[in-house]
């Protein structure tokens, strides 16, 4: 396999320090559902509904801060904003174990409004650092590494959480995060390009930049989330119903491997390809998953070639954003993408639920692929009046100014 891109990629300056940080700044905000979770259900005695009332209330809230705060970035630089949010990171965690449990559903949806913006900044920077020929391999890098932080965050909260106390995890994975926004304001990543920055200062209107092709984009973002937050639940409730649930570890793990071998071939070959056609094919290949029954062994064959499909498909989405939104806009496309994908993740896992608990396991695969499958169906029409009428002025002039960075 041809690794000339990712050695190509990997020698630009900056990149590879991004990269870097970029996996342990996710660790801990991929620790944060399970260990809110564990905490609401252990140290205060409640729930699960609880529990996920106040995931909820932390997701909703990020999805309206994402594209604020990229906006925010947009018009004031990356460095404030990091300041904002990792005091408010440090206010939450540090006083969450001392909270009753409204105060903390209201304030859980506060420090999801303000949480760090880690996921769309880093793809904002590597859209800064990487001339738009190189993105391919910097973004499966990008879909990489957040699969490896989504293997280890979870696993390390969960023992965290089991063998210490819940209530020092919080304070764990808030001494995280804090670190994090410290490492990314010290390392300040560029969010533009040296030409970008040295152009003229001009104003987008949103009119001219949220285009039908982009509002595809973030819808196909955010089905290729629902479909994989969907999957998620239901290998866990197959292998439950069939007394295997001692292999759920093995089997995620097998789906995140392929994750990852398909976001290497993605970022190694030497085309492109479209994110309506990668979110199709995960959608096609996740209904079936369930024959493979309760059988662990053939639940892990089952899964791997949706899993192949995982990073590649988001690194997809991410490159597109990325040579689609101008410059000066950027960090509020990015927040926008990051809203899309949180959406995805928050409907996909209690859909999947939703359908299991009235039908069957297997049928989680299909309803969440089923969707997936819908939403590449319901946006083609756009991406063919694309191919058919070429590119629209928005994305011409956007082209333009990034070949000439």
């Amino acid at each position: 396999m041809n690794i000339k891109p990712y050695r190509e990629a990997l020698a630009l300056p900056g990149l590879r320090s991004l990269l870097a940080v970029s996996v342990l700044a996710r660790v801990p905000i991929t620790a944060t559902g399970v260990t809110l979770t564990f905490y609401v259900v252990l140290d205060l005695g409640r729930g699960y509904g609880a529990a996920g009332l106040v995931g909820a209330a932390i997701t909703v809230g990020a999805a309206v801060g994402n594209p604020l705060l990229g906006r925010l970035i947009d018009r004031h630089g990356l460095r404030p904003v990091l300041a904002l949010t990792t005091v408010a990171e440090a206010l939450f965690w540090s006083t969450a174990p001392a909270l009753p449990y409204p105060v903390l559903l209201v304030t859980a949806f506060v420090a999801g409004l303000l949480a760090l913006p880690i996921f769309s900044v880093i793809r904002q920077s590597i859209a800064a650092l990487v001339p738009p020929e190189g993105r391919r391999p910097a973004y499966a890098l990008d879909s990489m590494s957040t699969e490896l932080s989504f293997m280890i965050g979870p696993a390390l909260a969960v023992a965290a959480a089991t063998t210490i106390s819940a209530r020092s995890t919080l304070w764990f994975v808030g001494a995280g995060l804090v670190a994090s926004g410290i490492l990314l304001w010290l390392l300040n990543p560029p969010i533009r390009s040296a030409g970008e920055t040295a152009a003229p200062a001009r104003r987008v209107p949103r009119r001219q930049w949220l285009t039908p092709r982009l509002l595809a984009v973030f819808a196909v973002s955010a089905a290729a989330t629902l479909v994989l937050g969907g999957t998620d639940v239901a290998v866990v409730a197959v292998l439950r119903e069939s007394g295997a649930v001692g292999w759920t570890g093995l089997v995620l793990a097998v789906w995140a491997v392929a994750s990852l071998v398909g976001g290497f071939a993605y970022g190694a070959v030497s085309r492109s390809f479209s994110p309506l056609a990668l979110l199709a094919a995960l959608s096609l290949c996740t209904i079936p998953v369930g024959l493979g029954g309760g059988y662990w062994w053939l639940l892990c064959l089952a899964l791997i070639p949706a899993g192949l499909l995982c990073a590649p498909t988001l690194a997809a989405t991410s490159d597109l954003v990325s040579r689609l939104a101008p410059a000066e806009v950027r960090g509020e496309a990015m927040g926008l993408q990051g809203s899309a994908v949180t959406v995805g993740i928050a409907v996909g896992a209690p859909l999947a639920g939703l359908v299991i608990d009235r039908t069957s396991p297997p049928w989680g695969f299909v309803v969440t692929g089923g969707i997936g499958l819908l939403v590449a169906l319901v946006v083609l029409p756009v991406e063919l009046r694309r191919r058919r009428t070429g590119p629209p002025v928005a994305d011409e002039k956007t082209d333009a100014l990034a070949a000439t960075h």
